[in-house]
């Protein structure tokens, strides 16, 4: 007898696609959902990863750029007051602020110092909420896939035993599919979460260390114009 269970236990595919092929509608919808975002959960990861990589190498070259004994007036004219690069833009807010600070008769209206910190502020705000876009879909994927992929298995499960009252039969050829299949919506579900946990963490620290960096730029940078407005 047991022979017999063994053998018709050995017949049944146990495969991913064997596993999905033979869930219910409901657990099949489940694991769809969980591949689908795992698969966008990944595009954001890679997005941003290169995104951060180009933030990182711009802000280096562009700290050459400033640091390099550059007129300000003239770096500004050269990368234009729509610069492509995030710490461009940083410091193009700020030269724009500090030419319109400018009367005509070259004196500056009071309180320059405050508009060129609050334009670079608001630059850096826009910065960094780009940077940070998309990191939110990481953390929905992190928090829900294991509980929709929780809700796979209670429903397998419950169809396995379904089967089981309905067959009369106890023996691992009908129960072991069953369990099997509803374990997979669970494995479906933390392959999904894990990466973008682990990432959405990474992604996030990434973020607010290239946000730091950013406001000490504008900070040494308001330093300089700070020096030339009390001369």
């Amino acid at each position: 007898m047991e022979t017999e269970i063994l053998a018709q236990a050995q017949e049944i595919d146990f495969s991913a696609w064997g596993l999905f092929a033979r869930a219910t509608l409901t657990v099949k919808i489940t694991m769809l959902i969980l591949l689908l975002a795992s698969f966008w959960a990944w595009a954001v990861i890679f997005h941003k990863l290169t995104a951060f990589r180009a933030a990182r190498r711009e802000a280096i070259l562009f700290d050459r750029q400033f640091w390099s004994g550059e007129p300000l007036d003239e770096l500004l004219n050269r990368i234009g007051v729509e610069p492509k690069g995030r710490s461009q833009r940083i410091f193009a807010a700020g030269m724009i602020e500090w030419r319109r600070s400018h009367r005509r008769d070259g004196e500056l209206i009071a309180g320059a110092q405050g508009r060129i910190d609050r334009s670079m502020d608001v630059a850096i705000s826009r910065e960094a909420e780009s940077l940070q876009k998309g990191l939110p879909i990481l953390a929905t994927v992190g928090s829900t896939a294991p509980f929709i992929g929780l809700f796979g298995t209670v429903w397998g499960i419950m169809n396995a035993f379904i089967e089981i009252a309905e067959q009369q039969n106890t023996n691992l050829a009908v129960v072991a599919p069953g369990i099997a299949e509803a374990l997979m919506a669970t494995g479906l579900g933390l392959l999904a979460a894990i990466p973008a946990v682990i990432f959405y963490n990474k992604l996030s620290a990434d973020s607010d260390r290239i946000v730091a960096g950013y406001e000490t730029f504008a900070d040494e940078f308001a330093t300089i114009l700070s020096r030339q407005l009390d001369s």
